[in-house]
């Protein structure tokens, strides 16, 4: 009888091998004037930089459109391999892999005022399932989500902006400040970080 995987084996680490693609965190197009740079770091619950997670983050257009364009992950038809972005369209998707310190980044443009937020996909070592949460690059005056959650969580949920275009949103898989994560399968707005 030959054993099956266990659980840790199949979860990974592997994230950083066959998933992220060339220019992964490169959503706005090549020297666009508008450009701003989201980043961060992934810290566990002790607090220390998870180095191999992998994030993948989706927004709308700066013009309201959640439609994107295609091209993120384009093949080399000789090769096969990655193409990477054509450094042209505004796709709204980005996946980046964390480095030895646990530090990310995206290059992207702004969402618009009514949904001012990157929605975040984190995959990383010890989680069964992804987890989805959200980075606000501004706290609007009304929002369903931020609205049903207790200031010092909500505070989680926002990036700090640090220059003009440039704005940190760490990201905490456990703890006492703990990053407020979503289940979508049953989200009826209350704080689920508790799991």
């Amino acid at each position: 009888m030959t054993p099956r995987p266990t659980p840790s084996q199949t979860i990974g680490p592997f994230y950083g091998y066959a998933l992220p693609f060339p220019d992964g965190g490169r959503v706005a197009p090549a020297r666009h004037p508008d450009t701003l740079t989201v980043y961060g770091y992934v810290y566990d619950g002790d607090g220390v930089p998870v180095p191999d997670a992998l994030l993948e983050t989706w927004q709308a257009a700066p013009d309201g459109s959640l439609a994107g364009r295609p091209g993120s992950l384009r093949r080399d038809p000789v090769t096969g391999g990655f193409l990477g972005r054509n450094g042209v369209d505004f796709t709204g998707f980005a996946r980046v892999a964390t480095d030895a310190d646990g530090h990310w980044a995206v290059r992207t443009l702004a969402p618009p005022a009514d949904r001012p937020y990157l929605s975040v996909c984190v995959f990383a070592r010890g989680l069964t399932h992804h987890l989805f949460t959200r980075a606000y690059l501004a706290a609007p005056d009304s929002d369903t989500l931020l609205s049903a959650l207790p200031e010092a969580r909500r505070a989680t949920l926002i990036t700090h902006q640090e220059g003009e275009r440039l704005h940190r949103f760490d990201i905490r898989l456990q703890g006492e400040k703990e990053t407020v994560f979503l289940d979508f399968d049953s989200f009826d707005g209350r704080d689920t970080s508790g799991r």
